[in-house]
């Protein structure tokens, strides 16, 4: 792959991740997005439909964990750090969403910045801003 699809390639795949973020009030249920946006503090959990959250939360964190693949896949063209990234996702996945769903089935004022920031790593490409420089890193010292 020449230096200029590569480019053009990440561009596409990080457009991608912000398209996500940009467009998330109206591709995805998220009653969460305007509750923690500030008056978390002062209000009661909002109404909302477990079900339905848990899909497109999920829906979400695939679509970013494809994407940030890509994105792992194109920088390093390495299928090891590939299936490796898949295995830390996979369990990230399935970690995060016990707590992610024990806190919408009991929400509680005093839990709600940790759900908070669980709901983070869910829906925001934060693996992928982890393992880039770890895998850059890796890279450097093999």
């Amino acid at each position: 792959m020449n230096k200029i699809t590569k480019y053009i390639l990440l561009m596409v795949l990080f457009l991608g991740l912000v398209l996500i973020r940009t467009f998330e009030d109206i591709l995805f249920y998220d009653p969460y997005l305007t509750f923690f946006e500030n008056v978390y503090l002062y209000i009661d959990s909002p109404r909302r439909e477990v079900a339905k959250l848990v899909l497109f939360t999920s829906l979400r964190f695939l679509l970013n964990t494809l994407l940030s693949l890509g994105i792992l896949y194109v920088i390093f063209k390495d299928k090891n750090i590939i299936k490796f990234s898949v295995l830390i996702y996979g369990l990230a996945y399935v970690l995060l969403m016990i707590p992610f769903l024990y806190f919408v089935t009991n929400p509680k004022q005093e839990d709600y910045y940790l759900f908070f920031n669980i709901r983070r790593f869910l829906i925001q490409p934060i693996g992928l801003i982890l393992l880039l420089p770890a895998f850059y890193y890796y890279k450097l010292n093999r």
